[in-house]
């Protein structure tokens, strides 16, 4: 690949690239005038899925909790159409983790599919809630993303 030429483009991904999986109900407030799920709501899906699993392992208080997490990057590529009335399966993985980020990693497949109808990832630096600055990851927080690798 010279420097000039694009990147190939990614292709959809198997099941099993992922760790852990969260059934989404779509909503009829979901769909676009298309007839699809719109995109935004992806990255809605992306936050449910990483966000519930965090608060559910005990690792998250959004609440009360000392550390937040800020989305500081996002992406998603688009392979087939997903629309109500559908249970969308979101799988989670983290693909690096560092000392106050993490790189999530997201696919949403349609029920039954093997293969993703969108994939993406967002990376969260994780923050002091009241000075919004960058924090070690608690030991709770980074056992549990452990576990998404």
């Amino acid at each position: 690949m010279t420097a000039n030429a694009p990147a190939p483009r990614p292709t959809p991904r198997p099941r099993s690239d992922f760790r852990a999986f969260r059934a989404i109900s779509t909503r009829w407030a979901d769909n676009d005038v298309y007839g699809h799920v719109n995109n935004v709501v992806y990255y809605s899906w992306f936050d449910t899925a990483v966000n519930a699993h965090l608060i559910e392992a005990g690792a998250l208080d959004i609440h009360t909790g000392g550390v937040i997490g800020l989305v500081v990057e996002t992406q998603c590529h688009y392979y087939a159409p997903l629309a109500f009335p559908q249970t969308v399966w979101a799988g989670v993985r983290v693909a690096h983790l560092g000392s106050s980020s993490v790189r999530y990693e997201v696919g949403l497949f349609a029920d039954g599919a093997e293969t993703t109808a969108a994939h993406g990832h967002f990376v969260h630096v994780y923050v002091d809630r009241e000075t919004r600055r960058p924090v070690p990851l608690p030991a709770a927080l980074k056992h549990t993303l452990e576990t998404l690798r």
